[in-house]
């Protein structure tokens, strides 16, 4: 009865998360000076998270996970930043679909002891992002609350050539809002977005999935920034979820604070 329950659980998670953004973690060379800084930042505490891909911890805001803080790996080379992780039934099918349809699959799929499955994919214009699986540990506790996930934009050249690959692998559907930017919907509601953001931009800086942390105040949270070693990459300004600023941890993982905008959704 108790397996069964179990299971019933699990199923229920994968559902509650599918395809949507259901986590972000961020990869950094120095994980105490990182801890000290979102700690800093949105009040976040850590506990001691699976250890498959090396050292890792859970941010955990009022006792509640947020995100999740790893260690890379000495002499790699690889760019800190935050990968944002999207809930799939099946990571083996997945994976399988993003090398089918012109992606690639750099890690796993694999699994996460005691938490879920998982792999880290890049979209045909080199956005990466996650795949998660669910056993244990279904994602997000709380979202849209300050210093919590808010929501998660594709900086990319070319809206258009991206939107087929996400409508594949994972089942969204597109809502162009101009020229420039579309809304990426799942049943019918927003989930994520998209922005073209211009190649040669993309050139200098590369695509990818920009996540995106609720502020009760974007101005006051960017002073904070400063003081804690980072940088204001984009000053606040009115954006398509509300007042938001792109902004820079201090090894240089660029994310957004954003007042969200409930009226204008």
């Amino acid at each position: 009865m108790a397996e069964a329950r179990a299971a019933e659980e699990r199923d229920g998670m994968a559902r509650e998360v599918r395809g949507g953004p259901c986590w972000v973690s961020l990869m950094v060379r120095e994980p105490g000076a990182a801890r000290e800084f979102y700690g800093g930042l949105f009040g976040w505490e850590f506990a001691e998270g699976p250890r498959q891909l090396g050292p890792y911890t859970r941010a955990h805001l009022d006792g509640r996970p947020v995100a999740g803080l790893g260690q890379l790996p000495a002499g790699t080379g690889l760019r800190v930043a935050w990968t944002t992780y999207f809930g799939a039934p099946d990571v083996n099918e997945l994976a399988a679909a993003v090398r089918a349809c012109g992606g690639t699959v750099g890690v796993g799929p694999l699994d996460s002891p005691g938490a879920g499955r998982l792999a880290l994919a890049a979209d045909p214009g080199g956005a990466g992002f996650g795949l998660w699986q669910p056993t244990a540990h279904a994602g997000f506790a709380v979202t849209g609350v300050p210093g919590a996930h808010s929501w998660s934009a594709l900086l990319t050249h070319d809206t258009a050539s991206v939107t087929p690959f996400y409508r594949t692998v994972l089942g969204f559907g597109a809502r162009q809002d101009d020229p420039d930017h579309l809304t990426f919907t799942l049943d019918g509601r927003p989930v994520a977005s998209a922005l073209g953001v211009g190649r040669s931009r993309a050139r200098e800086h590369g695509a990818g999935w920009l996540a995106c942390f609720e502020a009760a105040d974007v101005a006051a949270s960017c002073a904070r920034v400063l003081a804690l070693g980072g940088q204001v990459v984009e000053e606040p300004a009115e954006g398509p979820r509300g007042h938001t600023a792109t902004v820079a941890d201090p090894e240089g993982a660029v994310f957004a604070l954003v007042r969200t905008d409930v009226a204008g959704g």
